[in-house]
């Protein structure tokens, strides 16, 4: 029997999983490693942690299915998005990665749109406005400040794509991925030779993009010695960890949406052709699903609000112990009622994506009194978070496409009482998997159908991805939500100047 590998780069730590030829998984594992943030918004990581958390997991895996290195036919890779490896003419990384989440190219931002002849016709170039996450304003960042490293500079990777060099020697991306550059033309699936040539950019800094599926490579004899694999096993494309989690949730057609929440928080939703919002406030990028696309909102600290609310503030409080704190903070909130006694939190911890596109947006509760209790201020963070992803929702229906169906993934999705808090703010039922293994099983999925396993990735996910629940709307919540949303949105307008403001002073 064949058997395939998904590993993840994430932000917080690498995942990786077997499974076979019939989609089972068979073994699991993870690893983490850290983040520097050297000044306030900036994030950067190294990556000999990513390959090392890579070479680790894999024994793992192979150990606890007690597997042989030929059982093993192909690897998909998945990892977080938009990050920049900046690599010289041997290979060599020249400086730390700059991450997703990093937010000091708020310049080049404006650089690039100016460059293209302002913002709505950057976006009929690539499809997406400049914002500060992407990677194209990380290599005009590094040209515009750190000039000695950007004359080294001979290849500019993605995360998962510096670990498939390692793998294979090869330079490729996909165009899930890809997309996430500000350089893929998205619609004609390929790079933006008018853009490039607008911000004096070499296309050869790129690598060849291929759809997600294909066949990339194989293992080097260095590289299957420290995996304990062969030489024969495949790389495939794979796909940035956003569209991953999507078919590792079979959001492979039209009318499904995902809603993810990890450390940044995901409203995903496929479509057939390349639509786009024209004020740049989602994201359109290509699918993992060779001639599809598909939209998407992002809030950059979901998950990451509630980790700073329990482990930076609760954490050692009494009741909030060295246990599972998340289930002792998450007890106190449900013996509150929904809207947490008008107390409102903005989830603005390292700026905002959508619907904002604000590096300088912060968080803050609003409404606070002498009645709230602790159990209030959790409630508010959940609640904050679940209104931050209905405000990508009530953007991609306003733009007419069809939501029939919304499945949970992330976090989010193992706590009934957050799937129930989504099913009320959304006002829509919310459905679960029987196994939800996020972006690693997507790709794992993938690396099937490159091997031939499966004709195409929407017949390997009919095949293997089944309903667990389904969560209904309590309509009396939902009341109460819809009354507070509309306050919830006015909070950003009337505080974007001071938070600008205590921006600049940190």
């Amino acid at each position: 029997m064949s058997h395939y590998l998904g590993i993840d780069v994430g932000t917080s730590g690498t995942k990786t999983l077997l499974i076979d030829e019939n989609g089972a998984l068979l073994a699991e594992a993870d690893a983490t490693y850290p983040m520097e943030q050297p000044k306030p918004g900036w994030t950067q990581q190294d990556p000999d942690d990513w390959w090392a958390a890579t070479i680790k997991t894999v024994h793992t895996v192979m150990k606890k299915a007690k597997l042989k290195p030929q059982d093993v036919k192909a690897i998909g890779l998945s990892g977080q998005m938009h990050g920049s490896v900046f690599l010289d003419a041997k290979n060599n990384v020249i400086r730390p990665a700059l991450l997703w989440n990093d937010q000091r190219t708020a310049a080049e931002c404006d650089e690039i749109t100016a460059a293209a002849g302002g913002r709505k016709r950057l976006i009929k170039m690539v499809a997406n406005p400049a914002l500060t996450g992407f990677q194209a304003p990380k290599i005009l960042w590094l040209r515009n400040n750190e000039p000695k490293n950007y004359d080294r500079l001979a290849k500019v990777l993605l995360p998962k794509d510096e670990i498939r060099r390692r793998m294979t020697g090869e330079f490729f991306s996909e165009v899930s991925d890809a997309s996430g550059t500000l350089l893929l033309d998205v619609v004609k699936r390929k790079w933006s030779k008018n853009l490039l040539s607008k911000l004096q950019l070499d296309d050869g800094l790129l690598p060849e993009v291929v759809e997600s599926e294909q066949v990339t490579g194989t293992l080097t004899q260095a590289a299957a010695t420290a995996l304990g694999l062969t030489t024969d096993c495949k790389v495939v494309g794979g796909a940035g960890d956003c569209a991953a989690g999507a078919v590792g949730n079979g959001v492979v057609k039209k009318g499904i949406l995902s809603t993810s929440i990890g450390t940044s928080g995901v409203m995903f939703v496929h479509s057939d052709e390349p639509q786009y919002d024209a004020s740049g406030r989602l994201h359109t990028f290509c699918h993992a699903v060779n001639g599809a696309w598909h939209m998407m909102g992002v809030n950059l600290t979901s998950g990451g609000s509630l980790q700073w609310w329990v482990e930076s503030v609760l954490q050692g409080l009494a009741g909030i112990g060295d246990g599972d704190a998340y289930a002792a903070a998450t007890a106190e909130a449900q013996q509150v009622d929904a809207g947490s006694g008008g107390l409102l939190f903005l989830p603005y911890l390292n700026g905002e994506r959508t619907p904002h596109a604000d590096p300088q947006a912060r968080g803050s509760f609003v409404g606070l009194n002498l009645t709230h209790t602790r159990g209030a201020m959790t409630r508010s963070v959940m609640e904050g978070i679940t209104f931050a992803l209905r405000d990508s929702l009530e953007i991609i229906e306003s733009l007419g496409v069809p939501v029939r169906e919304i499945r949970a993934s992330g976090g989010g999705s193992k706590n009934p009482f957050w799937r129930q808090m989504q099913a009320d703010v959304f006002g829509k039922k919310i459905t679960t998997l029987k196994v939800e293994q996020g972006p690693a099983y997507g790709v794992a999925l993938l690396a099937a159908v490159g091997d031939g396993a499966f004709k195409n990735i929407q017949s390997a996910c009919k095949a293997t991805i089944e309903k667990a629940d389904a969560t209904g709307v309590n309509r009396k919540d939902a009341a109460s939500y819809n009354k507070l949303f509309p306050v919830y949105q006015k909070l950003y307008r009337d505080l974007a100047d001071s938070m600008h403001t205590l921006a600049e002073l940190q």
